[in-house]
């Protein structure tokens, strides 16, 4: 997790828009993965002039939708495949 300017380790602050490392962190992924992720559109994400942003409530609906949960109980409908990196 992140923490903003300012907390000591108990507070941790969550924000609603997140640059490509707090998201990363939130994600328990690396940075380049989600930027990779982010640039191939498998991850709800926006640019704000040339860097992505990442809203939290987006990427928690997105992570409830990939692990099969929906606000009734029900299994979701599988979505768009993970992106498949190519051979070097």
């Amino acid at each position: 997790m992140f923490m903003a300017a300012g907390t000591t380790q108990g507070q941790l602050v969550l924000r609603e828009v997140m640059d490509i490392r707090q998201a990363a962190d939130y994600l328990g992924i690396s940075g380049d993965t989600l930027y990779r992720y982010a640039s191939e559109g498998f991850v709800p994400a926006f640019k704000l002039g040339n860097r992505w942003r990442f809203r939290k409530s987006l990427l928690d609906n997105w992570m409830d939708v990939k692990s099969g949960v929906t606000h009734k109980g029900l299994v979701a409908e599988p979505g768009k495949k993970k992106p498949v990196g190519s051979a070097r």
